[in-house]
């Protein structure tokens, strides 16, 4: 067993000290995200915070219009040809400048039609301009530094800018300004922080060049991914929206709350993933066999689901153990158990899709996943607001979404395979 063990290592060895060096800043990141959470969701009033996560869910969807999805050629030229990084960052800039009058309109619609009943204007401004503009720019050298394979550095610029903004929560809780309005301040400041750090001090020293031919044949590619990144954070965020939308500011803070938490379970998975997509990248027959396929998927659900009952047990034992408002949303955290196992897997399969290219394909399936649990959520809401009635029931609309997007995900790799052959 232990000869076994040390020949995996060694077949493996750049891909386990990748995952371990990639998952050190994850649990790093978990940690500051927890007392992040804790801070903020505790700071603010159930209501106020049920406001802020949803804006900040608007903010994560549209910011995915940046560029208009041009990062996807910045990574892969990272990835593959990093001489030509330089080149393709030079388009970024220039395509993220010309994507902003569009962005500006997506976020007024967004404003007027969801939050200007209970959040000023300026707030959500900053709210946006601190998820689109900052925290996106902090991801374009996350990726780039992934690509090159400095996994490292990557996972070391992200725990910096969550402790910045762990830090901002900290100072904001202990203050006496703890509104919605002061909050967005503080947010905003911390990711423009977090943004010039990155810019500066991590993003890799390249001379920009402009080659507009090159950025033409990448251009189908960028604008399918932009679509497909819009719609996996549609239909990954968008629930967020039609909570608040229908159920109203202090039921979207329940949901937001239980929901945040079970984001948390994500953190090592999407480690995972990076990982996977790169293999594939250059090894696309490495999912080829249903053996792999179900031992990964079932990886994926084991991982996420010991990670939420983990977090259930500690609340279960300490009710107040993340402070009064979490409080309110921990009885429920036990009848979810298995939401974050499928919210993961489907996480999953978009970038099993994104990495054998079928982006096309990947749209499409995102838009059915995110119908489905858009139409569910809703059936589910005005049933009852009763958060004893629905908590539970989450469990069987996830379910639904993640047999849908496995049988979608899997046909397509099938049948992209058949063509291939």
């Amino acid at each position: 067993m232990i000869k076994l063990a040390k020949m995996l290592y060694a077949r493996h060895r750049y891909v386990v000290q990748a995952y371990l060096s990639m998952t050190g800043g994850s649990v790093g990141r978990l940690v500051l995200s927890l007392v992040y959470f804790i801070c903020v969701a505790n700071g603010l009033s159930i209501a106020e915070f049920g406001l802020f996560a949803t804006a900040s869910a608007a903010g994560i969807m549209v910011s995915r219009v940046l560029a208009f999805g041009f990062m996807s050629p910045l990574y892969r030229i990272s990835t593959v040809k990093p001489l030509l990084i330089g080149t393709y960052s030079l388009g970024f800039i220039v395509a993220a400048l010309a994507s902003l009058p569009l962005i500006a309109l997506i976020c007024t619609g967004v404003f007027y039609a969801v939050f200007a009943a209970d959040m000023a204007g300026p707030v959500f401004a900053a709210f946006m301009a601190a998820e689109i503009i900052c925290w996106r720019g902090l991801e374009v050298s996350v990726v780039v530094l992934n690509g090159l394979g400095r996994f490292g550095r990557a996972s070391l610029l992200v725990v910096i800018g969550t402790a910045i903004r762990t830090v901002a929560a900290v100072i904001f809780a202990l203050s006496h300004l703890t509104t919605l309005q002061s909050w967005s301040l503080f947010y905003l400041t911390a990711n423009a922080s977090s943004f010039i750090i990155a810019a500066v001090f991590f993003f890799p020293k390249v001379r920009l060049r402009w080659r507009p031919r090159l950025y033409l044949r990448r251009w189908s590619d960028s604008l399918s991914v932009a679509g497909a990144e819009v719609l996996f954070y549609i239909q990954s965020e968008f629930d967020k929206i039609a909570v608040l939308s229908v159920g109203g500011p202090a039921v979207s803070g329940l949901y937001a709350i239980i929901m945040r938490l079970a984001d948390l379970t994500a953190l090592p998975v999407r480690t995972f993933n990076t990982l996977l997509v790169q293999k594939i990248m250059r090894t696309p027959e490495t999912i080829s066999s249903w053996r792999t396929r179900l031992i990964i998927e079932g990886l994926v659900a084991a991982v996420s689901f010991a990670a939420i009952a983990t977090m259930a047990i500690y609340l279960w034992i300490l009710p107040h153990g993340l402070g009064n408002n979490v409080s309110e949303a921990a009885p429920y955290l036990m009848a979810v158990l298995l939401v974050p196992s499928f919210r993961n897997l489907v996480e999953y399969h978009s970038e099993l899709l994104y990495a054998t290219g079928a982006t096309v394909r990947r749209m499409t399936n995102l838009v059915v996943a995110g119908v489905l649990k858009m139409g569910l959520l809703a059936a589910l809401l005005k049933t009852s607001l009763d958060v004893a009635f629905w908590s539970p029931m989450l469990n069987g609309v996830y379910l639904a979404v993640y047999l849908a997007s496995f049988a979608l995900t899997y046909n397509a790799l099938t049948t992209r395979r058949a063509r291939v052959i």
